[in-house]
């Protein structure tokens, strides 16, 4: 999988649980709805990882620490047509 697809399945799973919970929050006993959360959760958090692990943090907070070169990395949005 290609970067530009990776990080459109992060989006996707990020999608899926915002809307989840604006879902949970007017039916917060619905099982299947609860399930449909932690399923979703777990292939956000499994989608991030993945990206993350090719291409480098997502966001500030997921950034290792160490040497401080956030800025000279590309950001995720930028020469994803070149892939």
């Amino acid at each position: 999988m290609n970067r530009k697809m990776m990080l459109r399945r992060v989006q996707l799973e990020d999608f899926a649980l915002f809307e989840a919970r604006l879902f949970l929050d007017t039916h917060p006993t619905d099982a299947d709805a609860q399930a449909y959360y932690r399923k979703h959760l777990e292939q956000a958090k499994a989608a991030r990882e993945a990206y993350e692990a090719k291409y480098g943090p997502l966001e500030a907070t997921s950034y290792p620490g160490g040497n401080w070169k956030w800025i000279d990395d590309p950001w995720p949005w930028e020469n994803m047509e070149e892939e």
